[in-house]
């Protein structure tokens, strides 16, 4: 990686401000941590600066509490949980800028860990607004950005507050970009590209910029309806983004021309609605009833898709395979995702939901990298340049500080 990362500067003793990804999910009731991986993931830069003794100030929005404070968005769940897992207390602040801010961070010890108050709770954040930005830094001697979620965002914790400290990438920042930036450069043959979700659309970028490193595509989820359709089939009432039709059929004569395998499922579990007490059904792809909607892949597809996926030696996944919230419509989902835990090749998530489809199946440990970034993921893959990493030093300029 040609960014610097916290191990290419003196931390000792050092107040590094840290941006963490520690939106986590809570339990609207008791207001608990429902998946604490977010938090897990960070678990490392942490310890690595509490080690060398420097003085950490976490900071991390939580949900979209839109420039508000929200007593339910606060991070007290998340200082406890991460106190837990760190076996010694993590002190809080009250704002994330400001006196109170700035008052928590000067009382830190070397080794010292504080997390600062919801970022999102002004709404200079996500407007990058450079006074907020400038406070932020204030706490602090150094900027670790280890939130790799957010790396495509231009806000004033992940963008603005390098413009006032001397910022490098976090260990689990370092570690989504080299395993990422292997997919691009230096993939083991046959790869395979399994992509899933609602929306083409999301995903037209980064099929045309890895068509010339890929091996095979196999497309199932929302997404496959609009594939169907640019084959001139039929798919009922199932959701087809009508303007990336053309894209779909070109998607195709590219891989084509290519001799890039791209293969749609040949049969899908179809539905009525999108509901528990729906009766689904199983159909060929070229079969789909005009009253109902495709809703998952059906035996026949995991069968081809799963037999596709044993013979390759990298694997990028993106997206489920059907409707994963309802039961009945995630078998396909749960099928490759077990298939790819099984592999002996390596087997890269693509964050966001797919990330936590594969955590809630407790298959995470059985990847070779669950990425902590959909978005950003999905962008770094496209060729797009990720705000966040682009403000970061780089490696050559940090080593001569």
């Amino acid at each position: 990686m040609d960014k610097a990362s916290i191990k290419d500067v003196d931390v000792k003793g050092k107040r590094a401000l840290v941006r963490v990804d520690f939106n986590v999910p809570l339990d609207e009731k008791s207001g608990g941590i429902i998946d604490d991986s977010r938090i897990r993931a960070a678990l490392p830069t942490i310890k690595y600066l509490m080690d060398k003794s420097a003085k950490t100030i976490l900071a991390s929005h939580l949900g979209r509490p839109d420039g508000k404070v929200v007593e339910t968005m606060r991070m007290a769940p998340v200082a406890k949980r991460l106190s837990s897992l760190l076996g010694r207390e993590v002190g809080t602040a009250k704002d994330c800028v400001g006196p109170e801010a700035e008052e928590a961070a000067a009382r830190l010890k070397d080794g010292d860990v504080l997390l600062l108050e919801n970022l999102r709770f002004h709404t200079e954040e996500e407007a990058n607004g450079p006074a907020f930005a400038e406070a932020l830094a204030k706490v602090a001697d150094l900027f670790v950005d280890d939130a790799f979620g957010t790396a495509h965002r231009k806000h004033a914790s992940i963008v603005g507050v390098t413009k006032y400290l001397p910022s490098v990438a976090g260990l689990l920042m370092e570690r989504e970009l080299t395993m990422l930036r292997g997919l691009l450069e230096n993939p083991q043959h046959p790869f395979c590209a399994l992509l899933g979700g609602a929306k083409i659309s999301d995903k037209v970028t980064l099929v045309r910029s890895i068509m010339s490193k890929i091996d095979l595509v196999l497309i199932g989820g929302g997404m496959a309806a609009t594939f169907l359709r640019g084959k001139g089939l039929s798919v009922g009432q199932s959701l087809v983004e009508e303007d990336r039709v053309g894209t779909a059929s070109q998607i195709m004569k590219e891989a084509e021309s290519r001799n890039v395998r791209l293969l749609l499922p040949p049969d899908v579990v179809v539905a009525d609605k999108t509901s528990p007490d729906a009766m689904p059904q199983v159909v060929p792809s070229d079969g789909v009833p005009s009253n109902m909607k495709i809703v998952d892949i059906g035996p026949k597809s995991i069968s081809v898709f799963q037999e596709q996926l044993k013979g390759c030696k990298t694997v990028f996944w993106n997206g489920p395979m059907g409707i994963y919230e309802i039961p009945k419509f995630a078998q396909g989902t749960k099928a490759l995702a077990t298939t790819l835990a099984g592999l002996k090749a390596t087997t890269v998530i693509g964050g966001g939901s797919t990330a936590d489809i594969v955590t809630e199946l407790g298959l995470q440990d059985k990847m070779s990298f669950v990425s902590t970034g959909g978005g950003a993921s999905l962008s770094f893959l496209s060729g797009e340049k990720l705000p966040g990493v682009e403000a970061l030093m780089d490696r050559k300029a940090a080593r001569a500080r």
